[in-house]
């Protein structure tokens, strides 16, 4: 992917490419946006080391595995997750695992019974996953996610390039099903996150995750009950947050 000849803003340069290569496949964006970033402000991915991460942290480990994977770690997540993540990066060869916290006076401040989650969902995200993503991606020009447009109806026209503020967020398996992912992960024979095998099939923080009931949506284990989709991290606005947690 060459660069441009003069700057575009994000909104425009996002849009331009969507046009030219958001119809590629899975590996092939996630070479050509290594390529066009790598020199021109940085790229990095953001892993949950959830239940379809390997997929991605596989493509880019191939291509460069001393990409920096961003990884939140906000103090609610299961054991098994953390555990996963550590095999899953040494079997991978990631080099550059970067393990971000949220802000130690903010959990003081708001969150020192660990049980925001129960009394502002929204705010516990915020404080715990939302702020620390904004800080994590803020050196790079671009980050991959491993969003999928199947996974719930918010994500359902979900754009491979994308703009948030003056950065671009790449989703190049926008276009994968299920069965593209499970292949996937059988032709390479990739480590699973250990919870899908009890029926989590979005994970997060323990305390918001449940397992999913037969014909559900996959994150619809995720705030089991209540209207929220979305942590946060992935909506617009991440780029004003600030540390004002």
């Amino acid at each position: 992917m060459e660069a441009t000849q003069k700057p575009l803003d994000a909104e425009n340069e996002a849009a331009e490419l969507n046009s030219r290569y958001g119809h590629m496949s899975a590996e092939t964006i996630v070479s050509l946006a290594v390529e066009r970033f790598r020199n021109a402000g940085g790229i990095a991915t953001v892993s949950s080391f959830g239940a379809d991460s390997a997929a991605l942290l596989h493509m880019i480990a191939r291509i460069d595995s001393s990409l920096p994977v961003l990884f939140l770690d906000t103090g609610q997540h299961f054991a098994e997750t953390l555990e996963y993540r550590d095999r899953l990066a040494d079997d991978l060869g990631l080099a550059e695992l970067h393990i971000i916290h949220p802000l130690r006076h903010a959990i003081a401040k708001n969150d020192p019974e660990a049980d925001l989650h129960r009394l502002d969902p929204d705010k516990c995200c915020q404080i715990r996953k939302v702020e620390p993503m904004a800080r994590a991606v803020e050196p790079y020009a671009a980050w991959f996610t491993g969003r999928k447009r199947h996974q719930s109806s918010t994500r359902a026209q979900m754009p491979v390039f994308e703009a948030v503020g003056p950065r671009i967020r790449v989703n190049p398996l926008a276009r994968w099903t299920t069965s593209d992912q499970a292949a996937y992960m059988r032709a390479h024979n990739l480590r699973q996150n250990p919870l899908v095998a009890f029926g989590y099939l979005s994970i997060g923080c323990f305390p918001c995750t449940t397992p999913v009931k037969p014909g559900d949506d996959e994150r619809s284990g995720r705030w089991a009950g209540l209207t929220k989709t979305e942590c946060g991290i992935h909506l617009p606005g991440l780029e004003s947050v600030s540390d004002a947690a």
